[in-house]
C-alpha cells in the first residue's frame, strides 16, 4: 500500500505519470522587508515536454522567471522532502540555489530553523483533513512548514541579499490540474513573530461535478484556529473590489475577520493537465488585517501583516 499521503512533503508522483504536475512552494522574507521572494520548485510531466523547474517570483519588483531542466535532473529521497534540481537542493531544513543562466544568476544556502509543523493525525494527515483520502481530485494541498526563521544569503543577479532573522513558508500542490477558479491568501509576516495565517477556497472539480470547499488556519501563539469545510466552519462574507478582499470565516468557537490590500502582482506559470501553460497573477507583497474573536465575540487578537501573498482568479465570485 502507497502510504505517500500521509507524509504530504515528499514527492507524491513518479516521473512514467503524463499530465502530472508538483510543486513546492518556498517564501522568504528578510528582516526589514526590503526583500521577498517565492521559490517554487517542481515537475511538469506531459508527453511532449516532460521538464523539472525552478519558477522565481520577485515580490518587490514582481519580476518572475521560469527555468527549465530535462526531468533526468530532477531527484528525490522517498522517506523524506528532499528535491534536487539541476545543482539546486530543495528540503524542509534548508536550500541551496545554485542557477547560471543567460539572463539569471541566483546562488547561496539559506537554513531554515525553528520549523512549526502543520498538525496532523492518522485520519487527518494534513491541511486537507480527510479530503486527503478523496480519490480522483484535480489537485491536493500541502502545507509543510508554517513559519520558520532564515538564516544565510543569496546572491541574486549580482545583488547580495541578507535573510538572516527573516521569515520562511513552505507549502506544496500536486495532481492534474490547479482548479478552475480560487483565492489564496497568506502570510506569516505579523508584529507577533508567532503569528501564520492561510486562506484559500476553490471551485473544486469532481467527478463530472463541482463543489466549493475552504481551507484556513491561524496559528497564534503555538495554537491553531482551524476554519475549514472540513470542520464544519462557514464562510459568512466575502466581498471584493479593486483594492482589497474581506473576509469573515465562523468556526464552533472563534471568528476570523480578514482584509487583505492589494499590491503588486507578477505573473506565474500554472498547470493545466500537467502541462505548466497557464497564467496566473500573485502578490506577495500586499498587506492583510486580522481580527480574531471568541463564540461570544470577546476580542482574541488583532494585527497586521505585511509581504502577504495573493491570488485572486476572478472567476470564484461567479460561485460563491
Amino acid at each position: 500500500m502507497n502510504l505517500r499521503f500521509l507524509s504530504p512533503e515528499i514527492f507524491q508522483g513518479d516521473l512514467k505519470q503524463k499530465n502530472y504536475f508538483e510543486g513546492w512552494y518556498f517564501k522568504h522574507v528578510s528582516k526589514d522587508l526590503n526583500y521577498v521572494f517565492s521559490i517554487i520548485a517542481g515537475v511538469s510531466l506531459t508527453s511532449h515536454d516532460p521538464h523539472a523547474f525552478i519558477q522565481i517570483l520577485n515580490g518587490i519588483t514582481a519580476e518572475t522567471d521560469y527555468i527549465t531542466y530535462p526531468i533526468n535532473k530532477f531527484t528525490w529521497e522517498k522517506t523524506h522532502l528532499y528535491l534536487g534540481i539541476g545543482d539546486s537542493v530543495f528540503t524542509d531544513k534548508f536550500m541551496n540555489l545554485s542557477i547560471e543562466r543567460e539572463n539569471i544568476y541566483l546562488s547561496g544556502y539559506v537554513e531554515y530553523n525553528n520549523i512549526i509543523r502543520y498538525p496532523r493525525t492518522l485520519l487527518s494527515p494534513g491541511i486537507m483533513g480527510w479530503y486527503s483520502f478523496v480519490p480522483y481530485m484535480e489537485c491536493k494541498h500541502g502545507i509543510i512548514s508554517v513559519n520558520h526563521d532564515l538564516k544565510g544569503k543569496i546572491m541574486f543577479n549580482g545583488n547580495s541579499i541578507d535573510l538572516n532573522n527573516g521569515k520562511g513558508y513552505i507549502e506544496k500542490d500536486w495532481g492534474t490540474s490547479f482548479p478552475e477558479a480560487w483565492i489564496w491568501i497568506q502570510s506569516n509576516n505579523f508584529s507577533n513573530h508567532d503569528t501564520s495565517f492561510t486562506f484559500s477556497i476553490a471551485k473544486i472539480p469532481w467527478l463530472g461535478r463541482f463543489f466549493m470547499g475552504f481551507i484556513s488556519f491561524l496559528y497564534l501563539n503555538g495554537r491553531f484556529f482551524l476554519f475549514s469545510t472540513y470542520n464544519k466552519s462557514v464562510i459568512t462574507k466575502i466581498a471584493h473590489d479593486n483594492v482589497s478582499v474581506t473576509i469573515e470565516m465562523k468556526s464552533n468557537n472563534a471568528i476570523l475577520n480578514v482584509n487583505v490590500v492589494k499590491n503588486s502582482f507578477g505573473e506565474l506559470r500554472a498547470p493545466a493537465s500537467g502541462d505548466m501553460s497557464r497564467r496566473i497573477k500573485e502578490s506577495i507583497d500586499s498587506t492583510i488585517d486580522l481580527t480574531l474573536h471568541d463564540k461570544d465575540g470577546k476580542l482574541i487578537y488583532e494585527d497586521s501583516g505585511k509581504r502577504a501573498g495573493l491570488e485572486i482568479i476572478e472567476e470564484i465570485f461567479h460561485y460563491i
